[in-house]
């Protein structure tokens, strides 16, 4: 293996571990959003009309889609 070989393989590792850490703190995000949504759900129970739990159940549905597809990008590299 040459040197610029070598030094591309380098930042190759360095930039799928930034790319990692940016979906790793992204999926923690999404995932409390999420709970959040659970729990604004949890706290409020009947006062919540039907169209508001509705609309909090697809947002909690959206974000935790959010995390896995950031979770899955993970994977893809191999890194997961």
């Amino acid at each position: 293996m040459s040197l610029k070989d070598q030094i591309d393989a380098g930042l190759d590792a360095v930039s799928r571990g930034a790319a990692n850490v940016k979906d790793t703190l992204s999926e923690a995000g999404h995932r409390s959003a999420a709970a959040a949504e659970q729990a604004k759900r949890d706290a409020a129970g009947d006062e919540m009309t039907t169209g508001e739990k509705v609309g909090s159940t697809v947002r909690q549905g959206v974000e935790n889609t959010k995390a896995e597809v950031d979770a899955a990008k993970r994977d893809l590299r191999g890194n997961g």
